[in-house]
């Protein structure tokens, strides 16, 4: 199992067929995580890919072409061998949290059952002193969470339970799914602090999936944008805001507003422009060059022809298009 890469991406590609149709999901996707913990962000609006990409890793959804490899070892070999060790260490946090839990059972239920799973304690009374601990730990007084059902629960709460799950079992690689769209702006922040603590104060990695640049910048180390399946450009995360290079991401930025998840106005203004953006989207996606000609204002001949390459401008820094070549 020795390897530098906690995971690694490689030629990654995902064709679905829908009503005799191919759609490419993914295209020739490649990147790779440190073993050293750090936060990457997956950006792109809706139809980019962000959460096939997830559930490839995450082992759910079979790769029509292309690898991912965690710690070395191909996921595929995983699920064969030792598939008990993988869904310990990779967990996801989806992004609607009431469908995770079953409405007929108390929460409790969702906390017990991950401990119980991968044998984290030894007796019942030791689960529940560890389970209330965690929750203490992230803002939460067991006695006014535990023994509800999930409807009785507001949506911040039933999605910072999942995160004490994520505490309890302790994993190496976070997926998480969109984890902030589908709750208030008011405890968006607070979710975002514990995401960026698992790196911090418990060493795991988080590829974090989202449309929303300012939550991005808030938590995220690098970003990696997708646009229709394919990497547009990578780079730090502070860099990808402050110089974007490929003309999506200059879209995606220019009207980003301060990047504050505490900012309801901010945060609301900014995902008005995301909708417009994606109804532009509504064009199509075209069938050879670039994806993004349609709506390119730098749109060349050769866009329309050939695809461009990614190219390296910097030590961290990538972007597809031929304004650099």
């Amino acid at each position: 199992m020795n390897s530098d890469s906690l995971i690694e991406v490689t030629n990654l590609s995902k064709v679905f067929t829908e009503r005799g149709r191919s759609i490419n999901a993914l295209t020739d996707v490649s990147f790779k995580l440190p073993m050293e913990p750090m936060v990457l962000a997956i950006l792109g609006e809706s139809g980019a890919g962000k959460s096939t990409l997830a559930r490839i890793v995450l082992g759910l959804t079979e790769p029509t072409s292309g690898d991912v490899k965690y710690k070395g070892i191909s996921i595929r070999e995983w699920l064969k061998r030792d598939s008990f060790t993988f869904r310990r260490e990779v967990q996801p946090i989806f992004q609607d949290p009431y469908a995770v839990y079953n409405p007929s059972y108390r929460v409790d239920r969702v906390l017990e059952l991950a401990v119980k799973k991968f044998k984290i304690t030894k007796d019942r009374r030791e689960t529940r002193e560890l389970i209330n601990n965690v929750l203490r730990s992230i803002g939460l007084r067991p006695e006014d969470v535990l023994g509800r059902y999930p409807h009785q629960l507001s949506g911040g709460e039933r999605q910072r339970l999942l995160i004490a799950r994520i505490l309890l079992i302790k994993p190496k690689l976070v997926v998480a799914d969109e984890p902030v769209s589908m709750v208030d702006v008011s405890v968006k922040a607070t979710i975002l602090n514990h995401l960026r603590e698992l790196k911090d104060k418990y060493g795991a990695s988080v590829l974090y999936i989202t449309h929303e640049i300012p939550t991005a910048y808030y938590i995220a180390d690098e970003a990696m944008v997708l646009f229709y399946g394919y990497v547009v450009e990578r780079a730090p995360m502070g860099e990808l805001v402050e110089k974007p290079l490929h003309p999506y991401t200059q879209e995606l930025t220019k009207l980003m507003p301060n990047p504050d998840p505490n900012s309801r106005k901010s945060l609301n203004e900014y995902l008005a422009t995301l909708d417009k953006i994606a109804k532009a989207a509504e064009a199509g996606r075209p069938s050879k060059g670039c994806p993004y000609q349609n709506r390119c204002p730098f749109v060349m001949p050769k866009c329309r022809e050939n695809l461009p390459p990614l190219i390296q401008v910097n030590d961290k820094h990538y972007v597809r298009c031929f304004l650099y070549t």
